[in-house]
């Protein structure tokens, strides 16, 4: 069995496939450098937290080794005379050419040594694997509603039993890995608990607690009023189909779950819908999804994307967004599209700057959700109407953080500030007694001016390219 974003034992359809096959079953995980290379260092204490815990759940019989995974899944098949492959089925771009690569190297590794060993994929990390919701003509949907109503008509499978205490077979791990992981875990921020057993214990908390006043709620950072279990469903801790199957009324689409649930599976619909965009456009993880924008002028003054990286572009919701970011390795969903915005509209920095900062710290990193997330934000993505679109960091403040307790938990600078006052420093004398920054720049202004930009190419052609600068 070779885990990849599907770290748990329950719910795990191609772990029961790998243990039905044979008794005997090896657990690996392939620290892939590749992937490594790209994630920050709360990305990698996150993994490292989470492989740990599954190592604990599986006996300590865990196997990490470091590698290619073309090169090291077809060492261990070799090493204990495999005969099959067990994985989830991976869609994203660098996951399918990763699995067509290893399959080619199993094929190899059969045709030189006669034991031919087969890369089995059994299920996904979506209650609906991604390419399976179409539209009558068999194309697939490029709008959420449309896409939501059908993904729910379609429906999903009954969470997959839970396997007994599967015997794992001992193998050793790369030399010095478990070390590794200790140490990763060690040196992260201010993270979750990991493991499948703390993501359940935060999912009961959620479920009979705030997502009564989900619909409200998941608005305002300034309330625990989300889930926070996009961590665990990023590495597939959690499965969403469990989720689903645990609501009030089973996730139906009748009623039964009332409103607020109802709002929550919309936004577990969200990142399966932005999986299926990733699937069919796989050229869209790092490029306009719609051609139109392709001759947009951009920006990219490295003074004003450093000062947005930091948290110091004097809009004190943004900053507070940017700075819970590098603090916890998690941001709120509303601040998340603020910041976006304010780097994308404000200082017309083209969207995958700011995708590829996400991407680097947050813990709950998925390139779907994210990239096409900055997409909807920039006007380049699924939204069929995104050109008027230009947050304001401050009404936006004030109405989602409307006694500015978000901000000064994050911005210790206007901790003395009371009230709304948090989010308009500049309107109080003592406003910036405490260091705050000045704004780097006049939001009335360059919203005018991106509002000119777009005008500017609207309707222009071209795609799978830089735009002009």
């Amino acid at each position: 069995m070779w885990f990849r974003r599907d770290l748990r034992l329950s719910d795990h359809p191609a772990l029961l496939a790998a243990l039905e096959q044979s008794g005997s079953t090896v657990a690996l995980f392939v620290l892939d450098p590749r992937l490594m290379r790209r994630a920050g260092p709360v990305r990698r204490a996150w993994l490292a937290a989470n492989l740990l815990a599954l190592d604990e759940r599986t006996g300590g019989r865990l196997v990490v080794r470091r590698g290619d995974p073309a090169k090291v899944v077809p060492e261990v098949v070799a090493e204990v005379e495999a005969d099959q492959v067990h994985v989830s089925a991976e869609t994203t771009p660098y996951g399918a050419a990763r699995d067509a690569a290893v399959a080619s190297a199993l094929a190899e590794l059969g045709h030189r040594t006669g034991r031919p060993a087969a890369l089995r994929a059994t299920g996904s990390p979506y209650a609906v694997g991604p390419g399976l919701v179409r539209k009558g003509d068999d194309e697939p949907y490029r709008v959420f509603t449309p896409f939501a109503r059908a993904w729910r008509e379609h429906g999903w499978a009954a969470p997959a039993a839970s396997p007994e205490t599967p015997g794992f077979v001992a193998l050793a791990s790369a030399s010095g890995a478990r070390d590794a992981l200790v140490q990763a875990a060690d040196g992260a921020a201010d993270l979750p608990e990991a493991g499948e057993e703390a993501a359940w214990r935060r999912w009961h908390t959620f479920r009979d607690g705030a997502l009564g006043d989900y619909r409200s709620g998941r608005d305002r950072p300034d309330l625990d009023g989300t889930s926070r279990l996009s961590p665990y469903l990023s590495l597939g801790v959690l499965h969403p189909r469990s989720l689903l199957a645990d609501l009030p009324g089973g996730g139906a689409d009748d009623g039964t779950t009332g409103p607020a649930a109802e709002a929550f599976v919309s936004e577990l619909a969200w990142r399966e819908f932005y999986a299926d965009v990733l699937h069919h456009r796989p050229d869209s993880a790092w490029a306009d999804l719609r051609p139109g924008l392709g001759g947009l002028r951009y920006s990219e003054e490295a003074d004003a994307v450093a000062a947005w990286r930091t948290g110091t572009t004097g809009y004190p919701v943004v900053d507070a967004g940017m700075r819970q970011l590098l603090g916890q390795g998690w941001m709120h969903n509303r601040l998340r599209m603020i910041t976006a915005s304010f780097l994308t509209k404000d200082l017309h920095v083209w969207w995958p700057v700011g995708a590829r900062h996400f991407l680097r710290h947050l813990a709950d990193a998925d390139l779907a959700s994210n990239n096409h997330g900055w997409q909807w934000v920039a006007g380049t993505g699924t939204d069929a109407s995104p050109y008027f679109r230009v947050f304001n960091p401050v009404s936006q403040g004030m109405k989602f953080d409307p006694a500015g307790d978000y901000v000064r938990r994050w911005v210790p600078e206007l901790r003395h500030l009371p009230g709304r006052a948090a989010h308009e420093p500049w309107e109080h004398e003592e406003g910036y007694a405490h260091g705050y920054p000045a704004r780097i720049v006049d939001h009335a202004d360059e919203r005018r001016e991106a509002l000119a930009r777009y005008a500017a190419v609207r309707g222009a052609s071209g795609r799978g390219s830089r735009p002009g600068r």
